[in-house]
């Protein structure tokens, strides 16, 4: 099983809501969301997903954004999600973890449905107390002594897989990388699954600003099948002008990488860039961002239904 984590910025709620209704998200793959915010885009999400036969899991005690503030936070998720009939409801570990348990117990959740998080060794000791009895169904933890011990059973990786840049540009300095190998040797190193945080990386940031440089991140699968990741920059990077340009330069890599024996790596949100360096269109960077979270996803559960299939 595959875990990508999600902070609910509004790119990353439309890329899900797409694949599920779209029916290109596979059952092997269960997307994490921290909500920042309520909002009709979240509200879409939860509606795709509950129309289709995927899962998703929503954090009930989110550690940044508009949500993570309010004091109501527990009643208004739980107001919202209780209807919904493929949601696993998950918690992060840290100081409210206790009371959006309790907040899950009153409206008859198991902890045994929970997702838990635990990757903050500080709150293993919690984490111990709070599911003694009844472990979680899943656990995503990084893989460290002190934290993996501590877990019985539903063990998933989970550690950023993503090497973030401060600027665009930068992605120039090292445009190919290995990205993961997990995804074929989880279960030999005995997790149930594993998890990361696609092509945005654990950084959270709910700004936004008028970029130098264009980046394009493709995730794809090399010759042995291990995952690495390819950055398509754009060259005209001295200042903030002709945005579309910038995307447009970016895209032509793209496109002659995946003429050049990629085409292995197709996958729908793939090819709808792909159009966009064919025609010379822009998306707009939002939905750059999307399309690539899109696209690994796709990638990701391709090859696990295949290898499911072997």
């Amino acid at each position: 099983m595959y875990f990508p984590y999600f902070r609910g910025r509004m790119y990353e709620l439309l890329a899900l809501r797409d694949l599920a209704t779209s029916g290109l998200i596979s059952l092997s793959i269960i997307p994490v969301v921290e909500p920042i915010k309520l909002t009709s885009t979240f509200d879409g999400l939860l509606g795709a997903f509950n129309a289709s036969d995927c899962k998703l899991s929503i954090i009930y005690n989110p550690e940044v954004g508009d949500l993570s503030d309010e004091p109501n936070t527990f009643d208004l998720l739980n107001d919202k999600l209780i209807e919904y009939r493929n949601i696993v409801p998950s918690v992060l570990m840290n100081e409210s973890s206790d009371a959006a348990v309790d907040a899950l117990i009153e409206k008859s959740v198991k902890k045994s449905d929970v997702l838990a998080i635990l990757n903050n060794r500080d709150f293993v000791e919690n984490y111990n107390e709070l599911f003694d009895e009844l472990p979680p169904q899943y656990t995503l933890a990084p893989d460290e002594r002190h934290i993996r011990r501590s877990v019985k059973q539903g063990k998933i990786l989970f550690e950023d897989k993503f090497n973030k840049q401060e600027k665009n540009a930068d992605y120039k300095n090292n445009e190919d990388e290995f990205f993961s190998d997990d995804h074929l040797f989880f279960k030999d190193e005995g997790y149930d699954g594993f998890g990361d945080y696609s092509v945005i990386g654990n950084e959270y940031s709910d700004g936004g600003f008028a970029p130098r440089a264009v980046a394009i991140h493709i995730v794809y699968l090399d010759d042995t099948d291990a995952l690495r990741v390819r950055h398509f920059v754009s060259d005209s990077n001295f200042d903030i002008s002709d945005v579309a340009g910038k995307f447009h330069e970016a895209a032509v890599k793209l496109r002659e990488w995946y003429m050049d024996g990629q085409q292995r790596q197709l996958t729908e949100a793939l090819q709808t860039l792909l159009n966009h360096a064919e025609d010379g269109t822009y998306p707009g960077l939002p939905t750059i961002k999307k399309l690539s979270v899109m696209h690994h996803m796709e990638l990701i559960g391709s090859f696990l239904d295949r290898r499911a299939g072997e």
